[in-house]
Order: structure tokens, then C-alpha cells, then sequence
């Protein structure tokens, strides 16, 4: 089982970070932290030149309750998290975590719907962002 799901996006890092924020809000995620892992590399490493990067902390408050009321220490496992990432030929890469193989570590059945729901939710956002919508 792959722990993540992911597609190829044709279009500039920045243009693709914002269409990512803009599907993720339309499926009703909202984005509690943005780290820009080659900024802190450079910051914190003096490391310069890495691929673009950055780690978007996404959350649907109403499906987040619910997993927390079902698993009160799910909270370990969230935000779920969607990459942006350039790779060394310039091409970008979306990833978001897969949230039947994130939550199959907690053994809930209570926690199948909402994994199921949030998955179909990021595979929308990943096909839109590929579409280019």
C-alpha cells in the first residue's frame, strides 16, 4: 500500500502552489501551517539551491472533529499534509498523504468513512490542480 497519491502538474511552482490552496479550500481544507522546507534548509543548514518545496498542513475542521470524537488522539496524525515539490529537471510534483494508509495504523473501523471521504476529497484537489482548474 502506498502511503501517499500523486500527479505531475505542467505549469510554474508558485502558480501550482496557489491552484493547490485554491482546490484544497474548494473540497473545504483549510491550510494551518506552510513550511518551505528549502528556506528553513537554507536558514537552518546554510544549504542553498535545493528544489522548491513546501509542506501544506491541510484541515477540514468538521471531518477532523469527527475523527477526533471517534479517536481522541488522532490529532497525532493531522493536519494531513499535501507536498509541493520541483524536482531537478523543473518538473512540479503534488503528493498528499493517502488517508486510508494514514489512519489504517490507528485500527478504528470508526475512522473507514472518513478516510474514505477525505480520500476521494484529495484526489479531487490532485485532478484539479493537474487540470489546470
Amino acid at each position: 500500500m502506498s502511503y501517499r497519491m500523486q500527479r505531475r502538474v505542467d505549469d510554474e511552482f508558485d502558480r501550482v502552489v496557489s491552484r493547490t490552496e485554491a482546490a484544497l479550500s474548494e473540497e473545504g481544507f483549510g491550510v494551518l501551517s506552510d513550511i518551505d522546507v528549502r528556506a528553513a534548509f537554507e536558514e537552518k543548514l546554510g544549504l542553498e539551491g535545493y528544489p522548491r518545496y513546501r509542506i501544506l498542513g491541510a484541515c477540514n475542521p468538521a471531518l477532523a472533529r469527527e475523527g477526533l470524537d471517534a479517536e481522541p488522539d488522532l490529532g497525532a496524525l493531522l493536519p494531513c499534509n499535501v507536498v509541493v515539490r520541483e524536482e531537478a529537471a523543473g518538473d512540479v510534483v503534488v503528493s498528499a498523504v493517502d488517508p486510508g494508509a494514514m489512519l489504517s495504523v490507528v485500527e478504528n473501523a470508526a475512522l473507514d468513512p472518513i478516510a474514505e471521504d477525505v480520500d476521494a476529497r484529495f484526489r479531487r484537489v490532485l485532478d484539479a490542480v493537474a487540470d489546470g482548474e
